[in-house]
C-alpha cells in the first residue's frame, strides 16, 4: 500500500461512505477510502438497492413527518432538525456536486403492468407530515442497476481520494484519552498496517443483516436471509462497541417476504405482482395473516399499532393460473434491485417453469399432494384453501381482513408452494450518534474522532417511508465528513500554532 497520510478514513463504498469523501476531500481534507470486497462487489446495500431518495417539500414539514414516523421511538430533536434540512439538500448536492442527471421516479413500479405515471405517494398517509413527500428521485429518474453507486463512483474518482478496495478494516486505533486516531486494516493479500486518520474515522460499514448471530439477538430472527449485500457483516457495529459505542434502534429493521434457494447466498424476493391468487399458511397448514397489508418500507398496520412485517417464516401457495400469470420473483425488468438480480445476474423465468423444474417451487396436482411437501396437514390446508375462496366469493375476509380488492380464489389444480421467510433487506440500527454524526458512549459523550452514517447507524427508530434510506446515508455521509474535515483542520492549526 505504501505510506498513507490521511486526515479522514472513510469505511464503506456505498452511499454514505462516498458522501462522506466527497464532503470532506472538498473541504480540504486528505481522504482514504476504505471497502473490504472487491471492486465490483463494493458499495454494500447501495449496489443493488433502488438508489432513489425522498424529495421533501420543506424541512419543517420532513421533521413533522419523521416525528410521526418514530412514534412513540423519538429521536433526539437536533438530530431530527439535521436529518430534515440535509434532506431538502441532496437533489441540489447530486446535481452541483456529484455532477449526476436526477429525475423523478414514476409511480408505477411493476414494469410490465400498465398504470398511470405518476409519483410515488407516501407510504404513511394518515400520518402528520406526510405531506411532505414530493416523489422519489433517481439519477436518471429510474430505479435500481446501480446509478446511484456508478455516479458517485465517478464523482470520488474525479477527486483526489485514495480507494483502498479488498482491504478490511478490523479495529479502531484510539490514543490514551480514548480518542480514535486510525484504523487498522488488512488487504487482499493479507498484509495489515495501521491508517492514521487525524480528522477521525467514518463508518459507513453498513449493517448487520449478513451477520447470523446479531440477527438472532437484536432482530430476533431465526436465521439470516438478505435481500442486498450478504456481507453486511456488522463489522462497524463491533469496531464501535470495541471503541466504546452506546447502541440505538437495533430491534428496528425493514423485511420482505422472500425465500432461499440452493446455490444463493441471497434471497429471491416474493412478490404475486400479476395475479392475488395465493394464501399464506403457517406450520399446520392454518391461513394465518393478512398477506397483503398496507406497507411502508418495513411496517404495516396492524391491529391498531405499526408491526413488522413479515417477522415468521410462512409457506405460500397458488394456483396453476397465478403460476402463469407471471414471475413469482420481479425480474429486472421489473424492479432491477437485489443481490440476486444485479450481482448474481439471475432472471427468473416468466412462468416460474425453470424454477419448478430445478425444485424451487412444489409442484403437486392436489392440495392434499402439496401438503408433504411442504409439511403440513392436509386437510388442515384443504380447510383453509376453501375457507379463503369462500371469502373471495363473498368479497369479504372476516377471518383476516385482506383487502377485497386482492381476494382473487384459488382455481384448479396443478398447485404450487414455497416456504417463505422475511427477507432482510436492511438492519437499522447501531453506534448512536448525535446530529453531527458523531458517535456517543452510554453516557453520551463523543468519541472523538468517530463519525457514522448510513446503514451501519440509521435516524430511523421505527417506521420509515419510500427512499428515505438513502436520503438518510447521503444526508449524514455528508455532515460526517464535513465534521471530520472541520476537526482535521482545527488539530492542525493547534499543532502549528
Amino acid at each position: 500500500m505504501g505510506d498513507l497520510v490521511a486526515d479522514v478514513v472513510v469505511l464503506g463504498h456505498g452511499a454514505a461512505g462516498c458522501a462522506a469523501a466527497i464532503e470532506a476531500h472538498d473541504a480540504g481534507a486528505r481522504v482514504v477510502l476504505v471497502d473490504k470486497l472487491p471492486a465490483g462487489l463494493e458499495g454494500g446495500n447501495t449496489r443493488v438497492s433502488g438508489g432513489a431518495w425522498w424529495e421533501p417539500s420543506s424541512a419543517e414539514r420532513a421533521a413533522a413527518y419523521l416525528r410521526s414516523l418514530c412514534g412513540e421511538r423519538p429521536v433526539p430533536e437536533p438530530v431530527v432538525a439535521a436529518w430534515a434540512e440535509e434532506c431538502t439538500r441532496t437533489t441540489a448536492w447530486m446535481r452541483e456536486v456529484v455532477g449526476a442527471e436526477v429525475g423523478t421516479v414514476p409511480g408505477t413500479l411493476d414494469r410490465g403492468i400498465a398504470g398511470t405515471v405518476v409519483e410515488v405517494p407516501p407510504e404513511f398517509p394518515e400520518l402528520e407530515g406526510s405531506d411532505a413527500v414530493t416523489g422519489w428521485r433517481a439519477v436518471g429518474g429510474a430505479l435500481g442497476r446501480s446509478r446511484l453507486l456508478a455516479a458517485l463512483t465517478r464523482a470520488v474518482a474525479a477527486r483526489d481520494i485514495t480507494v483502498l478496495l479488498g482491504t478490511r478494516a478490523e479495529r479502531l486505533v484510539q490514543d490514551a484519552d480514548g480518542t480514535v486516531v486510525g484504523v487498522q486494516v488488512t488487504d487482499a493479500d493479507g498484509a495489515r498496517r495501521t491508517l492514521p486518520a487525524a480528522g477521525g474515522v467514518v463508518l459507513a460499514t453498513g449493517g448487520f443483516e449478513g451477520d447470523v448471530r446479531m440477527v438472532r439477538d437484536y432482530l430476533r430472527l431465526p436465521q439470516t436471509l438478505t435481500w442486498g449485500s450478504p456481507h453486511n457483516t456488522g463489522d462497524g457495529h463491533r469496531m464501535a462497541q470495541k471503541a466504546g459505542a452506546d447502541l440505538w434502534h437495533m430491534d428496528n429493521m425493514t423485511s420482505i417476504e422472500g425465500f432461499r434457494v440452493p446455490g444463493f447466498d441471497s434471497g429471491f424476493y416474493a412478490r404475486f405482482s400479476f395475479r392475488k391468487g395465493f394464501l399464506y399458511v403457517d406450520h399446520d397448514g392454518r391461513r394465518c395473516v393478512d398477506e397483503l397489508p398496507r406497507t411502508g418500507h418495513g411496517q404495516a398496520r396492524v391491529h391498531g399499532a405499526y408491526e413488522h412485517v413479515p417477522v415468521r417464516s410462512l409457506h405460500a401457495v397458488f394456483d396453476e393460473a397465478t403460476r402463469l400469470a407471471g414471475p413469482i420473483s420481479p425480474t429486472a425488468a421489473m424492479l432491477p434491485v437485489g443481490w440476486n438480480v444485479l450481482v448474481e445476474d439471475y432472471e427468473w423465468s416468466w412462468d416460474n417453469s425453470v424454477e419448478i423444474e430445478k425444485g424451487w417451487l412444489h409442484r403437486a396436482d392436489t392440495l392434499e399432494e402439496l401438503a408433504p411437501l411442504i409439511g403440513v396437514d392436509p386437510e388442515l390446508l384443504v380447510a383453509s384453501v376453501e375457507r379463503y375462496n369462500a371469502a373471495c366469493a363473498a368479497g369479504f375476509d372476516e377471518q383476516l381482513g385482506r383487502d377485497p380488492s386482492t381476494l382473487v380464489a384459488l382455481g384448479d389444480g396443478p398447485y404450487y408452494a414455497f416456504t417463505s421467510a422475511p427477507m432482510l433487506a436492511w438492519s437499522n440500527g447501531g453506534p448512536r450518534r448525535n446530529e453531527h454524526a458523531e458517535v456517543l458512549d452510554p453516557f453520551g459523550e463523543t468519541i472523538a474522532g468517530l463519525y457514522a452514517a448510513g446503514g451501519v447507524s440509521t435516524t430511523y427508530s421505527w417506521c420509515k417511508d419510500g427512499g428515505m434510506h438513502i436520503a438518510d446515508a447521503l444526508a449524514f455521509g455528508r455532515i460526517a465528513g464535513r465534521r471530520a474535515s472541520a476537526r482535521a483542520r482545527v488539530l492542525s492549526a493547534r499543532s502549528q500554532g
